[in-house]
């Protein structure tokens, strides 16, 4: 809910905490982003869906002789990414854990904060004195009549998906006892935004300025909420199934999260499923496929089934997962064509992305290899792997050509070999995520073999790597709590 000012102006009526489909403002996330466009956050400014009092509130900061933003844009450029998306993203992520002034401090000391919002630690007395000095709670008001316009035009909009998304689970609209969902609306960050998080019991989906309301992001986020509990409930029951996740491995717009755990696949699958059938398009079930989620077909099948009974899904859940058919997936999934290019969920509205450079020479022969291995054309990519450290001596090639050999031993079932050729790439010069998972395989190996202190290094030295993807972060940290014996490897 939104902080009360002194000055505060009358606002709409405050909703109880536990009311779903809540849509507000929020204090924290509009400090924060004020902050970072005073400090030189300045992705899509020009966009024609930029929202115009992120305008104003820009020429208001710059006309005060602001101490507090000096430290700001050294903060900002000390701490700057080179992906715009991520950048925003980390602070939305970094807002949504913290309360609004005077302190900005964390709303759960003790909570294990994710990385991204970790990565810019010691924000928060900067936000209070930028606060304080810039009158922020003014800019606040001001900005309230603008928050209001975008809440109502999403209000009927989000109550319609929520409603549908209630009425085809069969849920109870007065959700979970303990647990909320939250939207917010925020009009100083890039436009065409719809960012979903989930800390232990809470939901949130922030939405930035849009020419067409993000109902779709929306209701995504929503089901999240509502299904999430149940593949970590029926999680064994999923793990029965977990064989089918090898063939998720060759589709290469999947995100590494989904190939890593197949509870969390199984349950995008599931929510994917349900979106095709909610709005009848089996197209979107076949692009959920081609995008790597195995399971969204037979879910779609078993959700046929659902339908034509009357018990709610969070008690039928694990009869879709008991019903997919092994033989019948295998077949399927042996002759789907997986996208090479992700479809985006987010349009934006101005400018057009800059072209990739062709590439040329052995860097286009590892292309193409990592394409054949992305198609699980085993043996063609080992060919081509092999043929990129003829055609250069580069050792950061090598490395990554000796990778993709690596792993393609482990799908072959050559765990001696894997182990070989990832010491091999260490030898080299990989790149940082390279060698990152490099690490994690060699930790999951020794940890097949019971060699549980040499993984143990093996995962400390993962996460010792600059720049750990957060897949390769979280999964090491499991490594360290959990020995990964009798576990998949890839």
């Amino acid at each position: 809910m939104l902080a009360q000012a002194p000055t505060q102006a009358p606002r709409r009526p405050a909703q109880p905490s536990n009311t779903q489909n809540q849509l507000d403002s929020n204090q924290a996330l509009f400090t924060v982003l004020a902050a970072i466009n005073a400090a030189g956050y300045d992705d899509q400014i020009d966009s024609v869906s930029t929202h115009p009092f992120r305008h104003t509130l820009r020429t208001q900061l710059a006309a005060r002789p602001l101490d507090s933003v000096y430290e700001l844009k050294r903060f900002f450029r000390d701490h700057k990414l080179s992906d715009s998306n991520a950048e925003l993203s980390r602070y939305i992520s970094y807002a949504l854990l913290i309360d609004g002034p005077p302190g900005f401090g964390y709303r759960d000391p003790a909570m294990l904060r994710p990385a991204d919002a970790s990565s810019i630690e010691g924000l928060s007395p900067l936000l209070a004195a930028f606060y304080k000095e810039a009158d922020l709670d003014q800019l606040w008001l001001q900005a309230q009549p603008h928050y209001d316009r975008m809440i109502a035009q999403y209000h009927e909009p989000v109550s319609r998906a929520v409603l549908q998304a209630n009425s085809y689970l069969r849920n109870s609209t007065s959700g979970y006892l303990g647990r909320r969902f939250q939207i917010y609306v925020d009009l100083l960050g890039a436009p065409n935004q719809v960012q979903s998080r989930s800390y232990a019991d809470d939901y949130f989906v922030v939405v930035t300025p849009s020419a067409e309301l993000q109902i779709d992001g929306i209701r995504h986020g929503y089901l999240h909420y509502l299904m999430d509990p149940l593949g970590l409930k029926f999680k064994e029951e999923i793990q029965k199934k977990q064989a089918l996740r090898d063939y998720a491995l060759g589709a290469p717009t999947l995100a590494e999260a989904y190939k890593d755990d197949f509870v969390l696949l199984a349950t995008e699958s599931a929510i994917k499923a349900a979106e095709g059938r909610m709005d009848r398009s089996p197209a979107k079930i076949e692009q959920a496929l081609k995008e790597g989620y195995v399971l969204a077909p037979a879910l779609d099948e078993q959700l046929a089934v659902y339908e034509k009974q009357e018990v709610a899904l969070r008690l039928y859940f694990p009869n879709l997962i008991k019903g997919i058919d092994f033989k019948t997936e295998e077949k399927r999934l042996e002759k789907v064509e997986f996208a090479s290019e992700r479809t985006a969920r987010v349009v934006r509205a101005a400018g057009v992305a800059p072209k990739e450079p062709e590439l040329t020479g052995a860097a286009k022969t590892l292309d193409e290899a990592e394409k054949a291995y992305a198609d699980r054309d085993l043996e063609r990519a080992k060919t081509i792997y092999l043929k990129v450290l003829e055609e250069t001596p580069e050792k950061s090639l090598h490395a990554k050509s000796y990778y993709g050999l690596a792993r393609i031993s482990l799908l072959q079932r050559d765990p001696e070999t894997g182990a070989r050729l990832f010491r091999k790439v260490l030898e080299l010069d990989p790149d940082n995520n390279t060698r990152a998972w490099s690490y994690l395989y060699l930790g999951r190996l020794a940890d097949s073999q019971g060699e549980r202190a040499e993984a143990i290094e093996h995962y400390r030295a993962a996460l010792a790597v600059e720049g750990v993807p957060e897949t390769v972060r979280q999964a090491s940290e499991k490594g360290l709590r959990d020995a990964f014996t009798n576990r998949p490897l890839n």
